[in-house]
């Protein structure tokens, strides 16, 4: 068998020792070429920094003196026979000096201190002997010069101004009297050295001035040199140096500084901007107590309703346990709050789905009162009367009621059912309503004032509006693009006393945190934000801002009362139970010159049209029953405003999704308001 071979056979040449070299010195040169290239690529990437924001150096230059007013007694030895007014003289200026400027900004501040001199000589004067006569000074001060730096055109060139505050360092003076020239072989005077007396230790004036910028290094050097020539002007305002006299200094100062700084790379600026790809922000609410807050009297339907195909308790009502029922208290049921629950009136559905509660603690307090649990099933009486018997069972094992107390009852349809005979739409709703457990009692303690009756409703419940910071009284920190830039970020504020508080590590975006977390108990307070973030590629950035925060607070008075009135199905008139509720107890509550807001609202059943002028007849119902009671009163100082919200679902005080809710939203809600004093 032959071996097929899977390469070409070529002449010994190709594979030849000196053809093999020639192919490696090829090889190596392709290799040092490349090499040197990238060595020269490197080398022709220059790292770039910024302008300093930080500078320091010194400052030399000379001050061009020039006297103006009047000296004459130099000191208590000595005054000489005539009065000198005008001088001048050049004195040196050295000082060390520190510069702050943000790269992106106009402004800055300069700061130098060290030795000023102003000294100078001046005119000669004529003395009554014809005798001329000098005066000159070495005057000389230690001066601290902050100033405020603007370059307008965002260029070299630059302005500054501020306060010169000077400590006197030196204060002597020499006095020559020369001779007549009338008498060339007359000697002359001594000279006279001595210190000026009421010399002022401390003067306070002002500067102005301009300069310009030389940068001395490109922009490839890290430590920068800037030459800035400059020259100011220091009128001759505040710049008396006697407390005598009128004598009085103005300098202008010409002069150059010599400042260094280490600039910023440019590079590492860039790539930490692309870190930092988000926006640091706080909001602080103002927090002001909101303007009502409203007691509710709840009424409390005597129905439990029952999902389709089960004869047990929902497990959307609240149902205890024997160790629970002694910490159980009517006035305190956000301690046992239903497992679900929309977010639409949240307080009052936790009031409904505690119903069983509450009767089972109301029978315990009331021994005497009985009850009768009637049970309506379209499948028929009997399982009607096993839904019955569910209740019943609970009462008596979890409250220890004495099952003699307790009667049950089942029936196919409630006594007042939501589905009427002949009708088409939206019956599964309606048979959804209608299954369900009535509660019936005579007993006065159990149900609401003046009613009675197979379908008389239980005593309501008072709701106190617990007045809990709202969400958006939270303080906001919202680090826009965190999650895509940051790793995480944390949070440190800092008071005015310095105290840290350090919240985090977070990953998104924004963070509410409640004021009295930050607060306690203080009302308001200055701090200082710093968000500290980890960006993806392991750089740490920060942002920081001030804020102002307010600490929320409740509202110091209870401002209004509910009421609210359930109707049954299609209805728009109160039943005359009610009208005697509405009547006796709802009129006597509002006070004199009050506002009485009425709304009426359906549930989603049925057409909207409809629904809307069904609820603002019930709302008119409601008004014609208590005007009528005010009327008897002999009281017409009430103000009425009646509104028909509908099915309207933005302002239905529940939603429609189980029939508690469809049950509650066919109502009159009542908010009666006291007048403002």
């Amino acid at each position: 068998m032959k071996t097929k071979n899977n390469f070409k056979m070529g002449s010994c040449a190709a594979w030849s020792p000196n053809n093999l070299n020639f192919k490696s010195v090829a090889i190596v040169a392709l290799t040092w070429w490349s090499i040197q290239t990238q060595v020269q690529a490197q080398e022709t990437l220059v790292v770039k920094y910024a302008k300093p924001t930080w500078l320091f150096g010194a400052a030399a230059g000379a001050n061009f003196n020039f006297y103006r007013g009047s000296t004459n007694q130099l000191n208590a030895n000595f005054t000489p026979p005539a009065t000198f007014h005008e001088g001048d003289g050049i004195g040196l200026f050295i000082a060390p000096l520190v510069e702050y400027r943000p790269a992106d900004s106009r402004w800055g501040i300069m700061f130098q201190a060290g030795y000023d001199s102003r000294k100078g000589s001046f005119d000669p004067v004529t003395t009554a002997c014809d005798c001329p006569a000098d005066l000159s000074t070495d005057l000389s001060y230690i001066t601290v010069e902050p100033s405020v730096r603007f370059a307008p055109f965002k260029s070299n060139f630059y302005v500054y101004g501020g306060p010169r505050l000077a400590f006197n360092l030196d204060k002597s003076f020499t006095y020559q009297l020369g001779t007549n020239t009338a008498f060339p072989d007359q000697e002359p005077s001594p000279e006279v050295r001595g210190d000026f007396s009421a010399i002022n230790k401390t003067i306070l004036s002002l500067q102005i001035g301009a300069g310009y910028d030389i940068p001395l290094s490109s922009d490839s050097n890290k430590t920068q040199f800037i030459l800035s020539p400059f020259v100011a002007f220091q009128p001759y305002f505040g710049q008396d140096p006697r407390a005598t006299e009128t004598w009085n200094n103005t300098t202008v100062r010409a002069g150059v500084a010599l400042k260094f700084g280490q600039g910023k790379n440019i590079q590492e600026a860039t790539d930490l901007a692309k870190d930092r790809e988000v926006q640091f922000s706080v909001n602080s609410p103002s927090n002001v107590p909101g303007e009502r807050r409203m007691t509710e009297i709840f009424p409390l339907r005597n129905y439990v309703f029952f999902n389709q195909g089960s004869t047990e308790i929902p497990s959307r009502y609240v149902v205890l346990t024997k160790d629970q029922v002694k910490d159980f208290k009517e006035d305190q049921l956000e301690v046992f709050v239903p497992k679900k629950l929309s977010d639409r009136s949240k307080r009052q559905m936790t009031v409904y789905y505690n119903v069983l509660n509450i009767l089972g603690d109301r029978m315990q307090k009331n021994p005497t009162a009985t009850i009768i649990l009637v049970g309506s099933s379209e499948k028929g009486s009997q399982e009607g009367l096993v839904m019955a018997a569910s209740i019943k069972t609970y009462l008596v094992y979890i409250f220890a009621i004495d099952p003699s107390r307790i009667m049950t009852k089942g029936q196919d349809k409630p006594t007042i059912p939501s589905e009427q005979p002949g009708g088409t739409q939206e019956l599964v709703l309606l048979r959804e309503g209608d299954r369900r457990v009535s509660i019936e009692s005579n007993s006065p303690d159990l149900l609401m004032e003046f009613q009675s009756g197979p379908d008389a409703q239980l005593k309501p419940v008072q709701i106190i509006a617990l007045q809990e910071a709202p969400i958006e009284s939270y303080v906001s920190f919202n680090n826009k693009g965190a999650g895509e830039a940051l790793s995480s970020w944390s949070l440190q504020i800092t008071d005015e006393q310095g105290t840290v508080q350090n919240f985090g590590p977070y990953t998104q975006d924004e963070v509410k945190i409640p004021g009295k977390a930050i607060l306690g108990s203080r009302p308001e307070g200055d701090y200082t934000v710093k968000m500290i973030g980890q960006t993806k590629s392991g750089k740490i950035v920060e942002k920081e801002t001030p804020v102002h925060m307010v600490l929320w607070t409740p509202a110091k008075m209870e401002e209004g009362t509910r009421y609210s009135i359930i109707y049954e199905f299609n209805k728009s008139k109160a039943i005359g139970i009610y009208e005697k509720y509405l009547s006796e107890v709802v009129t006597p509550q509002i006070p004199v010159g009050a506002t009485v807001l009425i709304h009426g609202h359906t549930d989603s059943i049925g057409e909207e049209t409809y629904n809307q002028n069904l609820s603002l007849a019930r709302a008119n119902d409601v008004k014609g029953i208590l005007e009528k009671g005010l009327s008897k009163a002999g009281r017409n100082d009430v103000k009425f405003e009646v509104t028909g919200e509908g099915e309207n679902e933005n302002n239905s005080p529940f939603e429609n999704k189980t029939p508690e809710e469809r049950f509650y939203n066919r109502t009159v809600i009542i908010d009666i308001m006291p007048a403002i004093k």
